[in-house]
């Protein structure tokens, strides 16, 4: 049977016009290429992120979809979206999950490696 694969990349921004430092909130927009780099069509169905402030609490997010959407994938397909997150310190992280169906109905997951969540003025 031919595997199912998905590989994800990110890019992140720091909002200033959204974030309040020093006291925070501070917010980053993220933008997620998810690639089928597998051999077989595939749907993304659901998400979950997990999302840690530099104090070390985090955060689960789930839900169905991402942007509303569940983009049907092609092997060698892409799909970009952007969306955001807040955090209540001046840096973080995220990583996140991606679950995902065959046409076969044949579930797999994606994984999202961990990216950093950086507000500018933190950097010395």
């Amino acid at each position: 049977m031919a595997k199912p694969e998905f590989t994800c990349e990110v890019r992140v921004q720091y909002l200033p016009e959204q974030s309040q430092p020093p006291e925070g909130p501070y917010a980053f927009a993220y933008t997620v290429v998810i690639r089928n780099t597998g051999a077989v069509t595939a749907q993304l169905v659901a998400r979950h992120w997990a999302v840690t402030n530099g104090d070390g609490h985090r955060e689960d997010v789930r839900g169905l979809a991402v942007v509303g959407q569940q983009p049907v994938l092609k092997p060698g397909e892409h799909f970009e979206y952007t969306s955001w997150t807040r955090i209540d310190t001046a840096h973080g992280a995220m990583r996140g999950t991606f679950y995902c169906m065959t046409e076969d109905a044949h579930a797999f997951e994606a994984d999202v490696p961990e990216f950093a969540l950086v507000y500018p003025g933190a950097l010395h």
